[in-house]
């Protein structure tokens, strides 16, 4: 097999890491490269990487972007949203995989999930039974709630997902609740964000996934916190931050498939014949001392479920 170069991108975006570049690829970045390993592609011996780093920089990425695609790599891996439209931009011919947490065709990416059309190929973190599943656990572990507020990034582009499958009002009528629209477009605007909840008499909480949130998740989680309200997230990262419950894809299953997706279109396959994956194994995490200091009991069978308790 003869050497491939292949750029990983690191998760700068998603979790603010400091501008200077970090020594070598870590967190789920290192899960794709394990995935490539178990594969059998060895670094130094059939596989180069070409790694980039913005350090949370977003105006660096399409220089970044540009550099990879001079150096004639063979596959650019752009998770994230910002580093994939950077790539996209910057090439229509280098192949790029994706690991999204937005629906792929409203986001502009893709042409249809099962002939996605163009040079992108991946997995997209959204599954639609998601949101609705997360306003039952939170009916779950707290029964008497009866207006949730929805907080989502409206730069995130998942409007088609979102009016489809979250603000529908018929869910919500089902579960006896009232669903309400909240939006925060910057870390500026939580504290306007939880006042709008406040007003509306909002009594509990489903965060949406957005690398903005991730980043600010230690000021949603205390916020939640200080107007007391039950809130659901997407990522165990929450939970382990004080968040009440969480429930989403498994990132690292997630990465050790795109790592698949690599080796398919190294041996040959066209991004534009590969359809785009959804998650297949979901996390639920739970923090019991949050749910206590909200006056919450944890139901046995959800605890049960959980494969990430903190106590």
């Amino acid at each position: 097999m003869s050497p491939h170069k292949v750029w990983v991108r690191f998760i700068a975006l998603a979790f603010c890491l400091p501008a200077r570049d970090p020594p070598r690829p870590s967190g789920f970045d290192a899960v794709f490269l394990q995935g490539l390993k178990d594969l059998g592609y060895i670094e130094g011996q059939n596989l180069v990487i070409e790694s980039r780093y913005a350090g949370g920089r977003n105006e660096m990425l399409p220089s970044l972007a540009a550099e990879l695609v001079q150096a004639k790599v063979d596959v650019i891996f752009a998770g994230a949203a910002n580093a994939l439209l950077a790539a996209k931009a910057t090439t229509n011919t280098v192949p790029l995989i994706m690991t999204l947490g937005a629906d792929p065709v409203s986001f502009g990416v893709v042409e249809s999930l099962t002939r996605p059309g163009g040079n992108v190929a991946g997995l997209t973190e959204v599954a639609p039974h998601l949101t609705p599943d997360r306003l039952k656990l939170l009916k779950e572990i707290a029964p008497g709630v009866g207006r949730v507020a929805i907080l989502w990034q409206p730069s995130s582009l998942q409007q088609a997902t979102f009016k489809k499958t979250i603000v529908d009002q018929a869910m919500g009528r089902s579960l006896g609740v009232e669903v309400l629209v909240v939006e925060a477009g910057a870390p500026a605007d939580f504290e306007g964000a939880f006042a709008a909840m406040a007003a509306q008499k909002a009594d509990a909480l489903i965060v949406l996934v957005s690398p903005m949130f991730n980043g600010e998740r230690t000021q949603i989680v205390q916020r939640a916190a200080s107007a007391r309200l039950p809130a659901i997230y997407e990522w165990t990262l929450f939970v382990d931050s004080g968040g009440l419950i969480s429930y989403g894809a498994n990132l690292s299953d997630i990465y050790r498939r795109a790592a698949t997706i690599a080796d398919k279109i190294l041996k040959g396959a066209k991004p534009a014949d590969l359809p785009v994956e959804q998650p297949a194994i979901f996390d639920l995490g739970i923090n019991v001392k949050t749910a206590a200091a909200l006056g919450l009991q944890v139901p046995p069978g959800l605890r049960t479920r959980a494969n990430r308790v903190v106590e």
